[in-house]
């Protein structure tokens, strides 16, 4: 027991850098307090004291915020970091070298019993408020983004975001964006708030319609040219410029309702 608590210390230098000496770890990390009770709860699950089991980790909910059933099965080295929020359903099954951030679900979308909660698999990483559901299998060394909803199962070595869930398909070659940037220089914006490693498939959207621009672009360039080869002339209307347009946010738009609103109230 004692070197799975001092595993469990050294794991919290190695993945928080805001941590200073094994006396602060061991009295100020909600985390590593949770998995103690729960190591404790959890003996007891399996030796058959199942209200007491149960009453050890109502207490450390009390005191951590973060709810542990006692049947969840939890291997070693694991980290929870800040942990408040955290929810680890009974038939949850954690393998070693794991890490959770605050926020986040391990939950069942059945109330039949049997395996109703994930399981990870070594090495998973899964951030701040992301819900995992349901009895899937997240692979080996997978990342789950904060805030992504997760009810498939995810292949090992992967990276899931969004609502719903999805995976994140990496490229060796990256593609020429330079078309990409010239037109979103244009409309006033930068679409590339997502580092290579982390995508976001808000961005990827934006990215697939500049491209989409940029073809019809193009076209539009080439029948030009073969009207004005046949003899006839196109007009020489001038397209306005996509950066002199007014982009009025919803935010924007919304607090000047309230505040017409204020003004026919009074």
């Amino acid at each position: 027991m004692f070197e799975k608590i001092r595993e469990d210390v050294s794991v919290v230098f190695d993945r928080d850098p805001a941590a200073r000496n094994t006396f602060e770890i061991l009295t100020a990390y909600p985390g590593l307090h949770a998995v103690m009770f729960h190591r404790m709860a959890h003996w007891l699950w399996l030796a058959g004291a199942k209200w007491p089991a149960r009453m050890i980790s109502h207490i450390a909910r009390w005191l951590t915020g973060i709810e542990i059933h006692p049947g969840a099965v939890i291997g070693r080295r694991f980290f929870i970091d800040h942990g408040m929020g955290v929810v680890i359903g009974e038939t949850a099954v954690i393998g070693d070298d794991c890490t959770l951030y605050h926020g986040v679900t391990l939950g069942g979308t059945s109330w039949q019993k049997g395996k109703r909660h994930p399981t990870l698999a070594n090495d998973v990483v899964v951030g701040a408020g992301a819900k995992v559901l349901g009895p899937i299998e997240i692979g080996s060394g997978a990342r789950i983004g904060s805030n992504a909803v997760v009810v498939r199962s995810v292949p090992e070595n992967s990276t899931v975001v969004g609502v719903p869930g999805r995976l994140i398909e990496r490229q060796d070659d990256p593609p020429d964006t330079e078309h990409r940037e010239r037109i979103a220089s244009k409309m006033g914006f930068d679409a590339y708030g997502a580092t290579a490693d982390a995508p976001d498939p808000v961005a990827h959207a934006i990215n697939c319609m500049l491209d989409h621009v940029h073809v019809m672009e193009a076209k539009m360039q080439r029948m030009c040219e073969a009207m004005q080869e046949m003899g006839f002339e196109p007009g020489d209307e001038e397209l306005p410029e996509l950066g002199s347009c007014e982009i009025i946010s919803t935010a924007e738009e919304l607090h000047k309702m309230q505040l017409e609103e204020a003004q026919s109230e009074r």
